[in-house]
């Protein structure tokens, strides 16, 4: 579909993504320094905030294979996330739709539909992709005006 977001192209860009998605249970957003502190723990390397900062902000784009690694582990990924492109398109999708089902009435919706026909299921999916089109269109229009 040409309209699908595309997954983040840069290390940094797909660490952010983690950030941005994975959450704790009560979803607000991991720290860095937990999130350093864990990929410590889990490699005895140096990792500091800062340093995972600037990974996440590309200021630095050259970590260790250990500390990918740690980072995977942390947000539960394949570590091929972060460098295999067609790894990291499959886990941005699957990203996306854990950020999805994290809005209620987007969960709601989707249990509701889970028992109907396929054909239910599919003229959902229809009405979903006119309403969407229609707002991008009228967000569109009002961009120009």
């Amino acid at each position: 579909m040409a309209d699908e977001k595309a997954a983040p192209s840069t290390l940094a860009g797909r660490i952010d993504a983690l950030f941005r998605v994975v959450r704790r249970p009560s979803r607000e957003q991991y720290s860095h320094e937990e999130v350093a502190r864990a990929c410590r723990e889990a490699t005895g390397d140096s990792f500091s905030a800062t340093y995972l900062w600037q990974l996440r902000t590309g200021r630095r784009d050259n970590p260790t294979k250990r500390h990918l690694e740690a980072l995977a582990q942390f947000f539960h990924v394949p570590v091929a996330y972060f460098f295999d492109d067609d790894q990291g398109a499959a886990v941005a999708k699957e990203l996306e739709l854990l950020g999805a089902l994290r809005d209620a009435q987007v969960r709601s919706m989707a249990l509701r539909a889970v028992g109907l026909s396929p054909e239910a299921v599919g003229t959902i999916s229809d009405m979903i992709d006119v309403i969407a089109r229609r707002e991008r269109e009228h967000g569109a229009a009002d961009d120009i005006a």
